[in-house]
């Protein structure tokens, strides 16, 4: 068997039960593990899908510019299909991106522009103004716009869908994805509630987005807006892919807890996802007191770990953002050995402890008496002369 090029072999992807991971769960959960795409993520399916269309409709002609705003694994997957079929790509991004997702659109041929994460979406240096603004002054240029492309759902509708439904024989009772495009989550959930109104569609975000608020509200509340760390989930606009009334419940996250479960999945299953799958596994968790025996879990990992080494399977960036704890029992002692590991905290809990260096630890606290003594040596000098030291 074989095939014209690698845009033959998106889609289809496996469903794999999480043993070990999820053991503790009353029911069988199965991951739908979209790095088996040959773009590593479930995004090769949305860009394939928008610039068939986009060429279909005219609007993507011979020679032209594909641009897009993207938090990476879109950009990715345009960048691969635009190398295939001879397209100019340019990509803004916010500063929030992995060097690691950088690097790789670059090395697809994709031009990268990288805009201020911390400013509002309708802000002319945000990377949605951005892309549009190129989109108007590049000749010949066409701007996916994968939040507000209803395309971008109909691509799941019509195979992420599917698949999940012929994989699980019908049987799944709840499908759990993150919230981003809202492409991904709604139309595959589109296609199962077809098959079954009472399969219940979990959506996942993160703390520092608009969009649990406006599903239980239906009123856009910017005051939601904070920085988080996790990519892939979580929005400060309302993406018109976004089909609320789908959604059976919204599950927030944190930063830590998505970076956590998501090194477990490595460790217990060897599954090295990226880091909104943890995000993902960790709102099954958070529910573990509404599943039975009989659900069916499907939980969809949207991509792979390769472009987080410089984030959450960087022992270091964990320990900076205070993730990774040192119990006493894993210093080594003066003779130079190891004290045994100690028992591991289930994933359910959201707490871990891991192995540093001891070399790691005294790097640490000499910056913790570094910085103490810098910010107090005023009042330490006063005291000392009321006390006449």
């Amino acid at each position: 068997m074989h095939v014209d090029n690698v845009l033959a072999t998106i889609g289809n992807t496996p469903l794999i039960h999480l043993q070990r991971a999820a053991a503790h769960l009353p029911c069988k959960v199965f991951a739908k593990v979209e790095s088996f795409n040959p773009g590593h993520s479930a995004k090769d399916r949305i860009a394939l899908y928008m610039i068939e269309q986009a060429e279909r409709s005219g609007h993507l002609r011979p020679g032209g510019t594909i641009i897009e705003a993207t938090s990476g694994n879109t950009g990715f997957s345009i960048a691969m299909i635009s190398a295939i079929k001879g397209y100019r790509c340019i990509l803004t991004l916010t500063s929030k991106a992995s060097q690691e997702k950088i690097s790789l659109l670059k090395s697809m041929g994709a031009e990268v522009v990288v805009c201020p994460v911390e400013v509002d979406p309708e802000d002319p240096r945000s990377y949605y103004s951005v892309a549009h603004r190129m989109s108007e002054d590049i000749p010949n240029s066409f701007y996916l716009a994968q939040n507000f492309n209803g395309d971008n759902a109909e691509a799941h509708y019509r195979s992420t869908g599917p698949e999940i439904w012929a994989q699980t024989q019908g049987k799944i009772t709840h499908y759990v994805c993150c919230a981003g495009t809202g492409g991904t989550l709604s139309g595959t959930a589109r296609f199962l509630k077809e098959q079954n109104p009472a399969i219940q569609i979990i959506g996942v975000d993160a703390y520092g987005s608009v969009l649990t608020k406006f599903w239980e509200t239906g009123e856009y509340d910017p005051n939601e807006i904070k920085p988080y760390k996790v990519e892939g989930l979580g929005k400060n606009i309302i993406p018109h892919n976004m089909a609320f009334e789908l959604v059976d419940q919204f599950i927030k996250v944190t930063d830590k807890d998505s970076a956590v479960v998501a090194r477990e999945l490595a460790r217990k299953e060897a599954l090295m996802m990226g880091y909104s799958s943890g995000s993902a596994l960790q709102a099954v968790f958070q529910i573990a007191d509404q599943l039975s025996k009989d659900d069916v879990v499907v939980v969809l990992f949207s991509d792979h770990g390769s472009r987080y080494l410089g984030k959450i399977y960087n022992d270091e960036w964990m320990y900076d953002q205070g993730w990774l704890e040192t119990p006493q029992a894993m210093i080594p002692d003066v003779k130079g050995e190891q004290a045994p590991q100690p028992e591991q905290i289930m994933p359910s809990q959201a707490s871990y402890t891991y192995m540093i260096s001891y070399e790691a630890l005294v790097d640490r606290y000499k910056k913790y008496y570094r910085t103490y003594r810098m910010k107090y040596r005023k009042y330490i000098r006063q005291t000392r002369q009321n006390l006449g030291l």
